[in-house]
């Protein structure tokens, strides 16, 4: 039982109950506080004469008699005070020297002073906003890094280059979250492949609006075909550049040729145009042991299941399952839909929904040995790259991340097609038409869920502008004329939307110019008074901000076209400056909040 299922948790302060074991060198939760604590302190592993040993309170509270000589007579009220120090053990308060009577008195009969409800309160919050290591890892969720000694559990990867060196707690942030199909670990023998060093197997983005209201996380299938660009490794024999690849499987950017995480996450960045801050990556292991610090994930089938080849065997129902079963379910590609590795995606978003609800619950948060567990779990469990390989860092990272609410966190999976090129369909290709504009959305920072955010004044400032310049008639398009400078975006754009502008809305008096005589941040167009109709046809084709229009001065003459310069922004022809306001039709989408069954 934890202190607050004993009915003490106004009074004794959850971090306090981790000591240090040294017969096992672990910290472990003391819970029984109905002794009397030492009114002088002793070295920590010091054991009384003749003192008995109790029984640990629960059985992760496991540390002996010694464990109870760090005297905790600090006052709940008063801090550590003039003088005061605390013992190096991570979370855990030293005793203070007695000030007055009454705190010497409290610390005989071994209890606190109880704070107003007020205090009380605010120590809760505090600290279960503090212990909520909201992170995804592949195929699990970890948290609650706060104690020093997880740091040696944590292994880490210099990415060389790749990724934004950190986060920003005013920017969003870009997780890239991989799980390998290397089979270490005990039990892992029969699962995966025999040979392999570790492939992107399972890949997710993770992507944390800036205001922390709202998470998008976009799987990308391993069956993917797509380029692979050069990526500097850093090796036992120093650092060199791995040769990239045209037209490969997306799961061949980790572990092939010697490459690390940071030639995946250089492959994300190129296929979505989002730029990745840090990797978390896990193999099979992780699934069973987080699964299991949990207390089990709930999951829900439409059928009956009973699958040879993952050996997951379900009733149709709902069912609370853990390590071997609950990596039985995410591996399963033959019980589901249609048996295909975009099914499993699935089916895996749906399982780490559930678990992610398992993280947030009370039931969760208010039990300090399950998030001791969890912890440990996570840890051993992670390989991060090194600008967040301490506990520290990840504890930053994991308190912006856990303010995202469930209800506002979409899990997508990038929308594609059968591989054109295949006679028998193995491999699969980017959708372009439903994938740019949910690029665009990840982008611009737009999210795919209903979350009400206000409106800075410029903002609507700019809408209104917006309005006002396309109020009026609209040329068609036949009657529109511009000319396209590519002034910032990917090599080609201009010739790009010239096609986009041609083929698709008709514009045919335009003319590629090639490339600007200098490069700019943001799309502009150009135009005349008496051109106004043609702006407004074209800002309406092209989702132009009403910052990106120019209107000048005087009129133009004859069939002098618009300017229209492609900026630093411009994503692709047809996809909006400004990023859509919904996700594209027929996009697979799982939301956090919801449990859905697999069928």
């Amino acid at each position: 039982m934890d202190a607050h299922s004993r009915g003490q948790a106004d009074d004794i302060d959850p971090a306090d109950q981790w000591v240090l074991n040294p017969q096992t060198g672990n910290y472990e939760l003391r819970l029984d506080h109905s002794t009397g604590q030492s009114p002088s302190p002793q070295p920590r592993g010091a054991r009384r004469a003749n003192a008995p040993r109790k029984a640990p309170a629960s059985p992760a509270a496991e540390a002996g008699e010694e464990s109870r000589t760090e005297s905790r007579t600090e006052s709940r009220s008063g801090g550590r005070g003039r003088g005061g120090t605390r013992a190096d053990v991570p979370g855990q308060r030293s005793r203070r020297a007695g000030k007055g009577q009454a705190e010497a008195a409290n610390a005989a009969v071994g209890r606190r002073k109880r704070k107003p409800p007020k205090a009380r309160k605010k120590k809760a919050l505090v600290w279960t906003g503090g212990v909520l290591a909201f992170l995804l890892v592949g195929l699990s969720v970890g948290g609650y890094f706060v104690y020093q000694h997880f740091n040696g559990n944590i292994d880490t990867i210099d990415v060389q280059g790749a990724g934004s060196d950190g986060f920003k707690k005013d920017q969003p942030v870009n997780i890239l979250l991989i799980g390998t199909d290397k089979r270490t670990g005990s039990g892992n023998e029969g699962y995966g492949d025999a040979g392999s060093v570790g492939h992107a197997d399972t890949t997710l983005l993770f992507h944390v609006s800036k205001d922390r209201t709202n998470a998008t996380v976009l799987s990308i299938p391993r069956d993917l075909i797509t380029d692979i660009p050069d990526c500097e490794t850093k090796t036992a024999d120093g650092t060199k550049v791995i040769p990239g690849t045209s037209q490969a499987r997306f799961n061949t950017s980790l572990g092939q040729s010697e490459r690390d995480p940071g030639c995946t996450m250089r492959t994300v960045k190129e296929l979505t145009g989002l730029t990745v801050d840090h990797f978390m990556m896990a193999d099979f292991n992780a699934v069973k042991t987080m699964s299991t610090a949990v207390g089990g994930v709930e999951v829900c089938v439409a059928k009956d299941v009973d699958d040879p080849k993952s050996h997951l065997k379900l009733s149709k129902g709902t069912h609370t399952i853990q390590g071997e079963q609950a990596l039985a379910f995410v591996r399963t590609r033959h019980a589901f839909g249609n048996e295909s590795d975009l099914t499993r995606i699935e089916t895996q978003q749906q399982f780490l929904s559930s678990m992610i609800r398992k993280m947030k619950s009370g039931d969760t948060l208010t039990s300090p040995s399950k998030l001791f567990k969890l912890a440990e779990a996570a840890t051993d469990a992670l390989t991060v790259d090194t600008g967040i390989g301490s506990i520290q860092k990840l504890s930053d990272l994991a308190t912006e991340l856990s303010k995202v609410d469930p209800k506002n966190i979409t899990f997508m999976t990038l929308p594609v097609l059968d591989n054109p090129a295949e006679v028998v369909k193995a491999t699969v290709v980017v959708n372009e038409a439903k994938a740019n504009p949910l690029f665009s959305m990840m982008q611009n920072d737009v999210s795919l869920t209903e979350v009400q955010q206000k409106e800075k004044a410029d903002e609507k400032a700019a809408k209104a502008k917006q309005e006002e310049l396309l109020k009026g008639t609209k040329a068609d398009a036949s009657d529109v004329r511009v000319d396209v400078f590519n002034g910032g975006g990917p090599q080609g754009s201009a010739q790009e939307t010239l096609n986009w502008l041609q083929n698709t809305e008709g514009v045919l008096k335009s003319t590629n110019k090639g490339n600007a005589p200098a490069d700019v941040a943001k799309t502009t167009l150009e135009y005349a008074p008496n051109q106004a109709d043609q702006a407004r046809a074209l800002a309406e084709m092209m989702g132009l901000p009403a910052t990106a229009m120019k209107p000048g001065t005087e009129d133009a003459e004859g069939l002098e076209a618009m300017t229209l310069t492609l900026g630093g922004d411009f994503k692709g022809a047809g996809v909006p400056i400004t990023g859509p306001a919904k996700a594209p039709e027929g996009v697979q989408k799982v939301e956090a909040d919801k449990q859905v069954c697999a069928k």
